[in-house]
């Protein structure tokens, strides 16, 4: 198979291209030569069939051929605001979602939250989980990169203008219908209504130790409803891989 490599958002044509620094260096690493093939992809939902032209020390050229329409998405715009986990479990968790077809991540820190970042830290570990999440995205096929966001607090997140707008903030295909879920080990077990297709799925997930009452009023004030994932307490990391799972399977063709 052709290496998948992601060549950022500048819009990709038809033609003579010098890929950018870091596919280059994936290619070069790759120690591909001149005839291979490649694909690429710029996040706007399209594949791109390439070969390699020229190798050099730091340029590597290529020839793009015509795009190919790809359509490896959910059916539904969908949004998760999280609760950091500690450690690196936030990276394999940035990871799998971007596998599972997540559109956009908010890092939130919560009340109980072990990882806090702010300033120039929160910049360098947002940066750090894109790259993550481009990575997966060459590897399972998907040919749109979710948004990894600058982590903040959940009282900014709900208190903003995230709080009225979160269709457009998750990229939602109409704007309408907003689905809102605050996953709760309390909310009664069984999975919550599909929402219908072309809408938005906003989901928000606690820390370890879960959200306090008062973020979940907060939350449940800003139209989050409870849904549960069963009868067991999941992890911080587990809970929105499940949520997501269980809405990648149920998507249909």
């Amino acid at each position: 198979m052709a290496p998948r490599l992601y060549v950022g958002p500048q819009a990709l044509q038809p033609g003579v291209l010098a890929l950018p620094e870091g596919p280059a260096r994936h290619v070069q690493v790759r120690r591909l030569q001149p005839g291979d093939a490649l694909l690429l992809f710029d996040g706007r939902g399209a594949e791109w069939p390439a070969r390699v032209l020229a190798m050099g020390r730091t340029v590597v050229e290529v020839e793009v051929g015509l795009p190919q329409a790809v359509d490896r998405e959910l059916p539904w715009s969908t949004g998760l605001a999280v609760g950091m986990p500690a450690n690196e479990r936030m990276d394999g968790l940035v990871e799998k979602l971007a596998e599972l077809g997540l559109g956009t991540l908010q890092p939130l820190v919560c009340e109980r939250s072990v990882l806090r970042l702010q300033g120039e830290r929160a910049l360098r570990r947002q940066s750090h989980w894109q790259a993550v999440a481009v990575a997966a995205c060459e590897q399972c096929g998907r040919t749109r990169v979710p948004q990894i966001r600058v982590p903040m607090t959940l009282q900014a997140w709900l208190g903003g203008s995230t709080g009225v707008a979160l269709g457009q903030d998750a990229g939602s295909h109409s704007g309408q219908g907003d689905a809102r879920w605050l996953l709760s080990p309390a909310a009664a077990p069984g999975p919550p209504v599909r929402p219908v297709k072309g809408t938005s799925v906003w989901a928000l997930s606690g820390p370890e130790g879960g959200l306090s009452d008062d973020e979940q009023a907060l939350a449940r004030s800003r139209g989050f409803v409870d849904v549960g994932l069963g009868p067991r307490v999941l992890r911080a990391d587990t809970a929105p891989l499940a949520l997501l799972g269980w809405l990648g399977v149920g998507a249909g063709p």
